[in-house]
């Protein structure tokens, strides 16, 4: 009897030890922070999403949009009685939904924390939360963020900042029994914006020394959008703030995908959330793009990753939420997104490599072609026709709301698929087609308003006119 007892708790602790990571425990606070630049969403979009955060046992909202006068640059002035009676229903879908619904101010532009006009700012920005307040609202953040002038330098003092916040959650919370601890972002809100070299700086040094320990900090990791947060990352930031950190994470959000010209969202963020965090954390919001249909594919798969951290696979989260969203067009809808997952420029890198099958390919046809060895053209052939008809697939079939958020990038696909094909046509005959640089052309002309596969479908056209180029000048050469 005794062995029978010895071997049923060693297995009862090995279930707990292989298992546990099925069973792990949601992160407390999950959810969608409206945190971009550009056109806010409407009041339709934020009920669906709302709603969505409900099907997908997020539990969390914050309205934050940049560009809503009354949040940002107008933030002491009331919301009109118009726009205060749309937020009282969304606050009301909210709670239907059973979604706490956050309300956020970012005050920081002008705030005066001393004085007579700081004294006026507290009672202004109180009286902005007493409205909400009173709609329903009991969640409340003040932001900080984005506050550096044209040279990227701040003149923020972390003190002044936590005495303010501190002074406003007082006053809610001593007022109103049901409201939560307030949630900031601090002006330096990423980690290589926090140290300089193995210190500490004195802005985050001194707002981490004076801030209320309830009060609830995001960061966005090593920078304002980074390639993933490891644990070690999250518990050095951890250590600073003397709390458990939360995560504002800037994925699928797609607002800094400008061209040379200044157009806005010109490539969509389609990939899967990925490289975040295992252990312990208080909160995760991912921060979406303005397009809030395709918004969702990284938006459910940032769910099963908040619902259960440490056994998230972020591929088979993909796959799964494809098929959940797209049923029939799932298999196009793939080939499309594996086009669009990647975002990066000069300080910002984040989502799984574009089409790294095509890259792979289009790399090795290549390399054999350089070496005049045997040439499978078969397996690029078959892709590139897929590419072909997913685009046409999509642009038949998917849903007007979706398709209204993303049609100037299926007809980049389409172009893209067109010149890939007189692309390898091209390496099938030994001699570059002329249309190709045409089609190059137009192909450039369009990335004012769609861009994607930087470095898979479109690397290969140029690597392509690059190839037959080098085979000329070394023609010219030899005669």
């Amino acid at each position: 009897m005794k062995k029978f007892f010895c071997r049923l708790i060693v297995f009862a602790l090995a279930t707990i030890f292989i298992g546990g990571a099925a069973s792990a425990a949601p992160i407390p606070l999950r959810g969608v922070v409206e945190g971009f630049y550009g056109t806010p969403w409407t009041f339709d979009d934020r009920s669906d999403i709302l709603e969505f955060c409900r099907q997908n046992n997020l539990n969390a909202y914050i309205y934050a949009p940049k560009d809503d006068p009354y949040h940002r640059d107008k933030w002491r002035t009331p919301y009109p009685s118009e726009k205060l009676a749309e937020m009282s229903r969304l606050v009301s879908v909210a709670r239907e939904n059973k979604i706490r619904f956050i309300f956020a101010v970012s005050p920081g532009l002008d705030l005066n924390y001393s004085g007579t006009k700081g004294e006026e700012d507290f009672r202004a920005l109180i009286r902005k939360l007493d409205a909400m307040y009173r709609i329903g609202v009991r969640d409340f953040a003040i932001f900080f963020d984005d506050l550096k002038d044209e040279q990227g330098n701040h003149h923020e003092s972390g003190k002044n900042q936590a005495e303010f916040l501190n002074r406003v959650q007082k006053n809610l919370r001593g007022r109103y029994k049901d409201v939560a601890p307030i949630i900031t972002v601090p002006t330096e809100y990423f980690y290589e914006d926090m140290v300089k070299g193995d210190k500490v700086k004195p802005y985050t040094r001194d707002l981490a020394e004076n801030l209320d320990p309830r009060i609830v900090v995001l960061y966005s990791g090593r920078g304002v959008v980074c390639d993933g947060i490891t644990d070690k990352e999250l518990a050095e930031v951890n250590k600073i703030f003397g709390r458990e950190v939360g995560v504002w994470w800037n994925y699928p959000v797609n607002d800094y995908s400008l061209t040379p010209d200044g157009n806005r969202n010109v490539k969509l963020a389609l990939g899967a959330i990925e490289k975040l965090p295992t252990e312990k954390m208080t909160a995760i919001f991912f921060n979406p793009m303005e397009q809030v249909q395709l918004s969702k594919i990284a938006l459910a798969t940032g769910a099963i990753y908040a619902n259960n951290p440490a056994a998230y696979d972020a591929e088979q989260a993909w796959d799964k939420v494809l098929q959940e969203q797209f049923g029939s067009l799932a298999p196009a809808m793939k080939i499309f997104a594996e086009h669009s997952r990647h975002m990066e420029n000069s300080w910002a890198k984040v989502g799984p490599p574009d089409a790294i099958e095509f890259a792979t390919e289009a790399d090795n046809l290549l390399y054999d072609m350089g070496k005049k060895t045997f040439v499978d053209f078969a397996p690029m052939e078959k892709r590139i026709a897929e590419m072909d008809r997913a685009a046409d697939i999509l642009l038949t079939y998917l849903p007007q709301t979706y398709l209204a958020e993303c049609k100037p990038q299926l007809e980049q696909l389409k172009r893209l698929a067109r010149a890939d094909k007189v692309a390898l046509e091209s390496l099938k005959a030994g001699r570059l087609d002329p249309t190709l640089k045409i089609l190059r052309e137009e192909i450039s002309a369009n990335e004012k308003q769609a861009i994607l596969s930087e470095e898979a479908a479109r690397k290969f056209i140029d690597d392509v006119i690059k190839f037959f180029d080098e085979q000329d000048g070394s023609s010219s050469k030899k005669k």
